[in-house]
């Protein structure tokens, strides 16, 4: 569909949603993932006695087949369940299916930057970096204590990916990982081999079962300049151990080139640390994070060759998925020293 025909079928929907005139402007296709279209768009919703309301608007239209973690409606209710919890996410507004002949859902539209390596040096977030810490803690905090039985809708929460039944939530982790990188993996990666080694070695006794984002860093969340405006790009959200999403903040990769500041190149960890203490009331032991920078590092390593692997086998041209598979080898190297303790 082009923008004038998202316009018009978006329009009847929206009528028909606030039973009140709607008129769409500014309707602009923006850069979209592989499994969902972005679209920007203002609303202009005229109520009775001449009442309006001027709502700002991105919508994301989920592409047909593929794979993806969760329907539009499912990820509708998750963002409903974490705004209600308290973390900084941008307002769901209406979600629909036949309208637009695909799933689809609408939320409010925010300013921000999310490009890491702005975010990281730029000097015009230099008081956003001195205040994210916090922020970042409180987020989490925040978004680990979304009750995982009842959403706001009041349907539970089935759809998250959670640890198999009967088995510890790291050893879980760990067997799906282990999985993938059996499935995919064609030349040996000895790093990689010895961290899993590692890891199964050292699994600690978990911080619980919480909701956890699963892709929690510098990248993925929007910041201005007096710091964190929300949290974005939710699709591998799962139950887990909330430490993971700690662990998964400061792998290096998420650095931007400020490797020195091992908190998403913006701060040390302990600055997030005990941020997350105070924002959440769970004690945060360095050595359990530990555990999960290497798992995420691991984590990270794996999904390069899966990324990699498609433009080898020919499945597809992507110069970005090519140039991926060359970040395998950092990994390696930072799995090589954080296992001997350097670096951490």
């Amino acid at each position: 569909m082009d923008a004038h025909e998202i316009a018009a079928a978006l329009t009847q929907f929206l009528e028909r949603e606030t039973g009140a005139s709607v008129a769409l402007a500014n309707v602009r296709s923006m850069t979209g993932g592989a499994t969902r279209e972005a679209w920007s768009l203002d609303a202009t919703i005229a109520g009775a006695g001449g009442a309006r309301e001027e709502l700002p608007l991105v919508l994301l239209v989920f592409r047909p087949g593929g794979q993806r973690a969760f329907t539009a409606r499912d990820e509708f209710r998750l963002l409903a369940a974490t705004r209600a919890a308290g973390a900084p996410v941008p307002k769901p507004m209406f979600v629909g299916e036949a309208e637009l002949g695909r799933p689809f859902y609408l939320m409010e539209r925010l300013a921000g930057e999310t490009i890491g390596r702005r975010l990281v040096r730029d000097e015009r977030f230099a008081a956003a970096r001195r205040a994210l810490p916090a922020l970042l803690g409180a987020a989490l905090a925040a978004i680990h204590r979304v009750p995982l039985g009842v959403s706001t809708g009041g349907d539970a929460l089935e759809f998250l990916p959670r640890p198999t039944p009967g088995q510890p939530v790291v050893a879980s982790e760990l067997d799906r990982l282990e999985e993938l990188y059996r499935q995919i993996t064609v030349e040996p990666h000895p790093a990689f081999e010895i961290a899993f080694r590692w890891l199964r070695g050292r699994q600690p006794a978990g911080g619980g079962v919480a909701l956890v984002h699963g892709d929690f860093r510098i990248g993925n969340v929007m910041v201005g300049e007096e710091g964190l405006r929300a949290v974005l790009d939710w699709e591998l959200a799962h139950v887990g151990d909330p430490f993971e999403d700690l662990g998964w903040l400061c792998v290096r990769s998420w650095r931007f080139g400020m490797d020195h500041l091992p908190l998403g190149g913006i701060a040390q960890r302990e600055d997030l640390f005990r941020a997350y203490a105070e924002a959440s009331g769970r004690v945060v032991d360095p050595d359990v994070v530990r555990f999960w920078e290497v798992y995420g590092n691991l984590r990270w390593g794996v999904f390069t060759l899966v990324q990699v692997r498609s433009f080898l086998e020919g499945l597809s041209p992507s110069v970005e998925l090519a140039s991926i598979g060359r970040r395998t080898a950092e990994t390696e190297w930072e799995l090589l020293n954080l296992i001997e303790g350097k670096g951490f």
